[in-house]
């Protein structure tokens, strides 16, 4: 019987579909003057290998792609290659056990060499490299070789059959780096190499002039992209920092800017900028959640740097009586209602989307505090000295709650801190400007991939509808550590053979329904074991100028993903 490739969700009817744009704006590249872009998370650094930050990932879309990525709908579409590779038209192996991918013959890099397999497999070295701590490892699980089979063929085998065989080489978080540039930046070498982190050759529509770093990015036409007439933007002013009611108001209100990225503000705030009458605000809901890391390992700071969060067990967020207590006390609709209001909705899962993956395991809608103030009672946290924080066994029930500066998470912590101090549970809390929070520097304490506090709250998502590499962000050895340069997306640090051995399974299982049940329950371990409390299924809502044409939102890709096709128009 012939194996099938599985897919999940909506996208499993029409999985694999041509790449196709509207034409009507067609013209010389470069007619449009100048596109100006504001993410008020600053990119730090344009190599996603080297950053799990969605700012550095999708500024990095403009100047590097993948061989494939995801529409607006989540189907999978060639980008860099003529089709995608499935059984049926004889690219993926009928045992599942590799993938062949044929470029498109003629693209060249943004410097006129060519692109070819050999970059491909260089990329796939340059990841898989232990000493490089690539921070997109997960997309790579599995592979045992990439071969360049000619100068337009590349070969992906995998380590046995692997029915979803789209994690290498596929979306913004896996785009192809050039061979000759990044030669000397392999395995340890990979973050010192500051001018090609910053400055990537690419095969985009763009290339970087001047990239500040948490500050501003030039960009300017690519003179080679393989589409004629595109991009239509001469340049790109892609500007960092500041807050997002300040990214609003520069698209709706004044016209300063086209694009506002990650409008994380209260309904009523998007509705008065909308008013302003220069820009329209655009929203989707894909698998974004807002959620509270609980960490798993020992931050204290009287261990030495290499050691915090990486010594276990935590003193007590191990205990299930307390992280069950914990999301009991949250109030998840007040959450929405303030914070997000219909971009918002309750969710207790990891993996809300798409809908044939979020479980209906748990219900976190109705706040419970006498329940959780109870649970601690019985587990034998008291407050023995009645200082108001409880304690067992001379462990005070004190946490430090971080997160990024942003007005949105600002009112969730002093709304959780409140709720929390109520179960007995003391509370300091930090924030961090979202440019350094995410910014993956290694040298930087202030990191979520450091994770030098006992929890922390953002939100992150995945490329695609099938949440296999995302997941595989739960295994213990995905753990960031000094060892991999603070890289890995295993936040947490959660660890549990049970989990590990699950995903084993689904990186093996082919049928549809079956790779959906599993994920639900690879989301339940993580849920129930005290991984993270998940606590707000996000819509992604940005905002564009009247003027600016050519917008698709994006909720399984990058938001930049077309941004060739980007025009102005007469508004």
């Amino acid at each position: 019987m012939k194996l099938k490739i599985a897919l999940m969700g909506a996208v499993a009817a029409s999985a694999i579909a041509p790449m196709a744009f509207a034409d009507a704006h067609e013209g010389e590249r470069g007619r449009d003057g100048n596109v100006s872009i504001i993410y008020w998370q600053a990119p730090s650094i344009l190599n996603p290998f080297l950053s799990g930050g969605t700012k550095d990932i999708e500024a990095a879309s403009m100047i590097i792609e993948p061989l494939a990525r995801y529409n607006q709908d989540g189907a999978l579409v060639p980008w860099l290659v003529d089709e995608v590779p499935t059984v049926e038209n004889g690219g993926v192996s009928e045992d599942l056990t590799s993938i062949t991918w044929k470029i498109t013959p003629g693209i060249v890099w943004a410097d006129g060499t060519p692109f070819t397999s050999a970059d491909v497999k260089f990329t796939a070295d340059y990841c898989m490299n232990p000493d490089g701590g690539c921070a997109q490892v997960t997309k790579f699980e599995n592979v045992t070789n990439v071969e360049a089979v000619d100068d337009l063929t590349v070969k992906v085998t995998f380590g046995g059959p692997t029915p979803f065989p789209y994690g290498p080489f596929v979306g913004g978080e896996s785009p192809i780096i050039q061979a000759a540039q990044f030669a000397n930046c392999m395995g340890a070498a990979a973050s010192s190499c500051s001018t090609e982190n910053f400055n990537p050759v690419g095969t985009g529509p763009f290339k970087v002039v001047e990239f500040k770093p948490n500050d501003v990015i030039t960009m300017e036409a690519n003179e080679l992209y393989r589409q004629e007439g595109k991009p239509a933007f001469a340049s790109v002013t892609f500007k960092g920092g500041g807050d997002a009611t300040a990214a609003g108001r520069a698209v709706m209100e004044t016209g300063e800017f086209d694009y506002a990225w990650n409008l994380q503000l209260a309904p009523d705030v998007i509705a008065n900028m909308e008013a302003g009458g220069k820009g329209t605000p655009v929203a989707g809901f894909g698998p974004l959640v807002e959620r509270i890391m609980l960490n798993q390992t020992n931050p204290s700071p009287d261990l030495g740097p290499e050691e915090r969060s990486v010594i276990r067990p935590h003193p007590f967020l191990g205990d299930e009586a307390v992280y069950k207590a914990l999301s009991m006390a949250i109030d998840r609709p007040l959450l929405v209602e303030i914070g997000y209001g219909q971009a918002g909705k309750v969710t207790c899962n990891w993996i809300p989307a798409p809908a044939a993956v979020n479980s209906d395991t748990f219900d976190c809608s109705t706040q419970d505090i006498a329940g959780a103030n109870a649970m601690l009672e019985a587990a034998g946290w008291v407050d023995s000295n009645g200082n108001g924080t409880r304690d067992k066994d001379g462990v005070e029930l004190n946490m430090l709650y971080q997160t990024s500066t942003n007005a949105v998470r600002q009112d969730f912590q002093a709304l959780i801190k409140q709720w929390w101090s109520e179960i007995g549970v003391g509370v300091e809390l930090r924030n961090i400007d979202a440019s350094v929070f995410f910014g993956g520097d290694a040298a930087s304490p202030d990191t979520f991939q450091k994770f030098y506090a006992d929890v922390e709250m953002y939100a992150n998502t995945f490329n695609g509808t099938d949440p296999q590499s995302y997941l595989a962000n739960g295994l213990c050895k995905n753990a960031p550590m000094p060892s991999t340069q603070w890289q890995g997306e295993n936040i947490s640090r959660f660890c549990d053979e049970a989990y590990d051995a699950l995903h084993k399974e689904l990186t093996n299982t082919a049928n549809a329904d079956e790779r959906a049940r599993i994920a639900r329950e690879l989301n339940d371990i993580m849920v129930s074991k005290g991984g993270m409390i998940p606590l707000v299924h996000r819509g992604r809502l940005s905002a564009h100028a009247n003027s600016l044409g050519g917008v698709v939102l994006n909720v399984w890709d990058s938001e930049l993903w077309n941004v060739a096709d980007w025009y102005r128009t007469g508004n």
